[in-house]
Formats: structure tokens, C-alpha cells, sequence
């Protein structure tokens, strides 16, 4: 359990009174961190426990030859790795494995909710390492490893955004850590570095851009790399940038890589940033820079397990990433775990962090340490249903999970039409014109009502509950009047509900003034991080998924042309994953529109488009299939009450997005 801190007069003193009481009371009283099993007769799985001093733990920095020469200087690159580890086991002998976050934004950005940076004494040696991992599990007999990428912070090289060096960067320490590429004692002597101490077995962690390298390691299929853990991470470097052809930011990786880079990469990698700019045209168009950041094609040479975490309302790294990634490994069965949150882009820490911090603990004892604690025998899935109220799921999605498909059709009112299993009639059409002004939210507000918009699509007040598990797509036909068009696809749960504010800033939560601590601190590196709370909202409908496309890639996913005004064309938008249970009285819309506001830029003109409604529906992933949505349609529901048409209340709108994998809350 934490140490809750709740004012700042004696904390640090007692803090640390208490810690060190802990630390020694447990040395006496527990087996090593190493010990395997349970004993005979206990009930309780085993599992690491802090028996190991952090203050007098080691504190090293190792450049690892990466083997590539990113910056063109002529030498190899090499990458810092600064490393915390007990010093006990190698006294008594013993090796440990490693917990590793290699990330870009340790000296830029900072990590964590409190935006925290490495910091170094007068001789460089490494003093505070951001977020709780060392402070919780160095005690506990393990190593953490925090890798500065190529072009950051202390290391070599170039930046490269997702590409070979980011990667490699992560990678040549592993192999370090196996005895297979060369560590350093500094970064241009020759003194040579050993990781004798460690036992190889390696688990990466990371939130947003730390957690895209682990999936990007993890998809080389590296000896040694025992599991990931990915939160908000991003699977397809395209993806992050481009929705099917429409821009979802006004640059490119170029912009990222100055971001996040050191002044001396910034002045030697110009040929990199020239690299970047030139492999990620602005058109929106797949290039070879983009398959050399695609993980989800190799991930048949993923050999670690995976326990992945994202917001399902994320839009910085959209949950997209989490579904195509999540289903290619699925395809190869890979051992993997899930957590779904209503939150945006937030680290687990700061939405359920008691929870989080000891299924971490367990996740890590089993792959790494070897402990049989049964975490891979539980449920797979944890899905946050309300704020702070979660559910299970002992496979994602269900196994009864079914792809339906569901048919717009024309209604009482222009662009108010229905949303049900039956094909509309042919020849039935709805028309709207793409306004850059409006959003989802507005979209949302007005579905009861004729708009110039949008078409809004719905069921009829449901009779029983509905929950979608899993990824969306909708296909539409649809004839342009301009050479360009992004269309914008939503789904949304009609009913009022109480959910977390993932458009506020926090994303979700409120960051407290109160703090809690988890495992040991030092004068230099505290383990008490600020508490936080769900922030909610009040709504009479959320979004559920949505999904954006340039229509101009509708022959061709990879490439976009010049639309011919009057000709259709038919083409299908993937939305992102997600997992919701729309209730009985509620009703479920599909909005397909044109530019949604902050989330994807507008094309080049203002096309006024017409859907062909017999050529358009919407497949989508019901547990219990085409019968559970029968029988939540069957019948007649009191429907909730239905929102005045000007009522925006609610979530806050989305807000421009940022262009930094990571956010405000890296």
C-alpha cells in the first residue's frame, strides 16, 4: 500500500523515517527478491517484495554502440542507458532482470503528470529517474534501465521518428544486457562496460512515444525482451499522422524530431530532418518511410508478451493503433492483457493507480522473475464502464463478439434518418456540405434536427443493452461536387450519462495537491507523486468511435487523386477500437459528415456531398451479433429524454491536436 502524504511540514523526514523502518523490518522478515514459488501451505502467490536498500543501490550510466552512424560523423552511434540496480544480489552472486523505458523526452518534456526530467549530480552520475518505476522496483531486485533515444538527451545520432535508429536505440541495450553489443563506460573512450549483473530478461515500458518504441522493439523480435508494456502507444507511424489520406496534423515527423532532439543533434542531423520532410509528403500518401515505421506488419516476429493500456477517448494516439495492433497479435497468439479506460491520453498511474501499480508488480514477477502467480490465468480484460467503475472480461473482445451490419435509411426529416438492419430503398439519398467550422460535438447535438452538416442516422430507443466490443468500419458511396473531400464517420450513444471529461485538459482527471508514494525515495529522487481524481461530466450523448478518410483514396488506400464532381465512388473508413455498452432507452446513432474540427484538416475545397444510402452501412461489432441486436430493437423502449436542439452541454469540445505523441501529460 502507499504511503499517503498529506502536508508538506515534516514529509520528507518522516517519509523517509518510515521507508528505511520498512526497508529493514522486511530484510529481516521476507525471502530475496529472486526466491522462487510459494512456500508449503501459504495461499498467498508469491511475490517480489523490498528487501533491498534503494538508497545505496547502484546509479551507472552505459553508452551502448548502436551500430549505426545516424548523424554521419563516421563513428557509430551510442546510445546513453542510465541505470539504477540493487546492489545486494551482485554481492551475494546473483543476477536480475531489467525493467526498461527508453524514451525521447527525458531532458526536453519531461515524464509523468508532473512532467519530470533526469537529473545528474556534478561527476554526471544519474540521480533522480522519472516516474515511480525505480523507486517501487529496484527494492524489489530488479534493474531499471532509462534509455535516452538516438539524438536526445545524452546520446548520438538523429532522431528519426518511430525509424531504424529510434528502435535500434532500445534494442542495442537489450542486447547489451545479453552480451551481444558493446556498452561503454563514457561516451567516446574505450573503457568497456559489462552487464554481468544482469540476467538478460528484459520488460519494456512506456506511456505514448516510449510505449511505440516498445511495440517497435518488440516487433523485431529480439532475444531477451520477455514482455511490453505499451500505454497510449502508437502502432503505425502513418497512422499517427494521416486517418486513410486526410491530415490529422499540419505537419510532419520533421517537426517532431526538432521537438524532441538536443541542440548538438538539431545542428548535425539536418540530412535526417531533409529525410523526413521528403518521406512524408503532405498529400497523405503511404511512402517507404512510412512501411519502416509500420510495426503492425511484423507482428509475427513478436516473441514478448503484451499488456496493453489506452484511453478509449485518446485522441492524441487514437485507439486505432491499440485495435490493429491488438488484433495482429491476436491473430498470432501472442499472451496479452488489456486495459480500456474512459479516459484520453493518461497513464493508468493517474486513473487507477492502486490497481495499476500491483497488477504491474504481479505482470512483471511473472515475466521476468518467473513467479507462478496466476496473472496470466486471469481475466484479460479490464473495461472502465463508468468513472472509476470497471468490468472484466476473461477474453477481448468476447468470444461471441459478431460483425453486424447495419443499414442508414431515410427518415421524417431531411438528414434525420434511421439506423437498423434493413437496406434502405434504392435511389434513397441524404446530401450535406462540409463545414471546417463544425465538430463531432455539434454533429451530435443536432441529430434530431435537419442540418446543411451532416447525416445523422439512429435506432430506435433500445428495449435491452448494447455493447459494441472491438473495431468499426463504415462504408459509404457517396458523389462529390469539388476534386477533394475528407469525410468523417461517428458513431454515438443517444442518452444521458455520467463520463470522464477527456476533452478538459486533464483528459479525464484533476491532479490533486495531496500525495501518495510508492516504494523508496531519496534526497535527489522521491517516490511521492500528486494525487489525482476522475473528472466528469454530465452528458445527454458520447461518442462512442469514430473514424476520418480522404475520399480520394478510394481506389487505392496507399495513394489519393483528384475526385471527378457528379461521378460516385464508394469507399470504407475505419474507425477506431472501442468497447461501450449503449443502454436500453438509449439509441444508437451514425453521423457521416465532412471535416471534423481540431481532429482532421479540411481539403483543399467545400464539396457538398450525396450519400447513395443503399450503397452505405456500417459494420459493427455487437457481442452476441446480429441477435443481440435484434433483441435490443424488438419491441418498443421509453426513450430518454431527447436534448433541446442548442444544448451542447456535455464533454468539453475536442481541442486542437497536439502534435507530440504524449501531449500535455507525457
Amino acid at each position: 500500500m502507499p504511503i499517503r502524504v498529506l502536508g508538506p511540514g515534516l514529509r520528507s523526514s518522516c517519509r523517509l523515517l518510515v521507508v528505511a523502518a520498512v526497508a529493514a523490518l522486511m530484510a529481516v522478515l521476507l525471502p530475496p527478491a529472486g526466491a522462487q514459488g510459494a512456500s508449503p501451505g501459504k495461499a498467498r502467490p508469491p511475490q517480489s517484495e523490498p528487501v533491498y536498500s534503494y538508497g545505496d543501490a547502484v546509479r551507472e550510466s552505459v553508452w551502448v554502440d548502436t551500430g549505426l552512424d545516424g548523424d554521419g560523423d563516421g563513428r557509430s552511434d551510442r546510445v546513453a542507458a542510465d541505470i539504477v540496480r540493487p546492489r545486494e544480489p551482485a554481492r551475494q552472486g546473483r543476477k536480475i532482470p531489467v525493467i526498461m523505458d527508453a524514451s525521447p523526452y527525458y531532458s526536453c518534456c519531461g515524464r509523468g503528470n508532473e512532467s519530470q526530467l533526469k537529473t545528474y549530480d556534478a561527476d554526471g552520475r544519474p540521480v533522480q529517474f522519472p516516474l515511480h518505476y525505480d523507486n517501487y522496483f529496484v527494492p524489489r531486485g530488479y534493474a531499471f534501465v532509462a534509455v535516452d533515444l538516438a539524438g536526445t538527451n545524452r546520446s548520438d545520432g538523429c532522431v528519426d521518428v518511430g525509424g531504424r535508429s529510434d528502435v535500434q536505440s532500445a534494442k542495442a541495450v537489450i542486447d547489451w544486457l545479453n552480451g551481444r553489443a558493446r556498452g561503454y563506460t563514457t561516451r567516446t573512450g574505450d573503457a568497456r562496460a559489462s552487464a554481468g549483473w544482469s540476467d538478460g530478461r528484459t520488460g519494456m515500458i512506456g506511456k505514448s512515444y516510449d510505449g511505440t518504441v516498445a511495440n517497435g522493439v518488440a516487433a523485431t523480435g529480439v532475444e531477451g525482451l520477455r514482455t511490453i508494456v505499451p500505454i497510449g502507444a502508437i502502432s503505425s507511424w502513418y497512422d499517427y499522422y494521416f486517418s486513410q489520406g486526410a491530415p490529422l496534423y499540419d505537419s510532419g515527423p520533421d517537426w517532431l524530431s526538432g521537438y524532441v532532439e538536443s541542440p548538438g543533434a538539431r545542428d548535425r542531423c539536418a540530412a535526417v530532418q531533409q529525410r523526413l520532410v521528403d518521406g512524408a509528403p503532405r498529400t497523405g500518401d503511404w511512402t517507404g518511410l512510412w512501411t519502416g515505421r509500420d510495426y503492425v506488419k511484423d507482428a509475427r516476429k513478436v516473441r514478448a508478451s503484451v499488456f496493453a493500456v489506452h484511453g478509449m477517448q485518446d485522441l492524441n494516439v487514437r485507439t486505432k493503433h491499440l485495435g490493429q495492433w491488438w488484433d495482429a497479435l491476436a491473430d498470432r497468439g501472442v499472451e496479452r492483457k488489456i486495459w480500456l479506460s474512459q479516459t484520453g491520453h493518461v497513464d493508468p498511474f493517474d486513473f487507477r493507480r492502486t490497481e495499476w501499480v500491483d497488477t504491474l508488480h504481479r505482470w512483471f514477477d511473472h515475466y521476468l522473475l518467473g513467479y507462478d502467480n496466476g496473472i496470466e490465468r486471469e481475466p484479460m480484460a479490464d473495461i472502465e464502464r463508468h468513472p472509476d467503475q470497471w468490468s472484466t472480461d476473461r477474453v477481448w473482445p468476447p468470444r461471441t463478439t459478431r460483425a453486424t451490419t447495419l443499414r442508414p435509411g431515410t427518415g421524417d426529416a431531411p438528414g434525420v434518418g434511421t439506423l437498423a438492419l434493413k437496406p434502405a430503398r434504392p435511389g434513397a439519398t441524404e446530401t450535406f456540405t462540409d463545414d471546417p467550422a463544425q465538430d463531432e460535438t455539434r454533429w451530435a447535438a443536432d441529430l434530431d434536427r435537419t442540418t446543411g452538416a451532416k447525416a445523422g442516422f439512429r435506432t430506435a430507443p433500445l428495449t435491452a443493452d448494447l455493447r459494441l466490443s472491438g473495431s468499426s468500419a463504415v462504408t459509404v458511396t457517396a458523389t462529390p461536387t469539388t476534386t477533394s473531400a475528407h469525410l468523417s464517420a461517428v458513431l454515438v450513444d443517444l442518452g444521458p450519462d455520467t463520463i470522464r471529461d477527456y476533452g478538459s485538459s486533464g483528459e479525464g482527471i484533476s491532479t490533486l495537491t495531496t500525495r501518495s508514494c510508492w516504494g523508496a525515495s531519496t534526497t535527489g529522487d522521491s517516490s511521492c507523486f500528486r494525487e489525482t481524481e476522475a473528472r466528469t461530466t454530465t452528458v445527454d450523448r458520447t461518442v462512442v468511435s469514430r473514424g476520418w478518410a480522404d475520399l480520394g483514396t478510394y481506389a487505392d488506400a496507399h495513394r489519393g487523386r483528384p475526385l471527378t464532381p457528379g461521378r460516385a465512388v464508394t469507399l470504407t473508413i475505419d474507425l477506431a477500437a472501442t468497447d461501450h455498452v449503449v443502454p436500453a432507452g438509449h439509441r444508437l446513432a451514425l453521423i457521416v459528415a465532412g471535416t471534423d474540427r481540431d481532429l482532421i484538416d479540411p481539403p483543399d475545397s467545400t464539396p457538398t456531398l450525396t450519400l447513395d444510402l443503399a450503397r452505405t452501412s456500417a459494420k459493427l461489432p455487437f457481442v452476441g451479433g446480429t441477435g443481440a441486436f435484434v433483441r435490443a430493437t424488438a419491441g418498443s423502449a421509453a426513450a430518454t429524454a431527447a436534448p433541446r436542439a442548442d444544448d451542447v452541454r456535455g464533454v468539453t469540445p475536442p481541442r486542437p491536436a497536439a502534435r507530440v505523441p504524449g501531449g500535455g501529460h507525457q
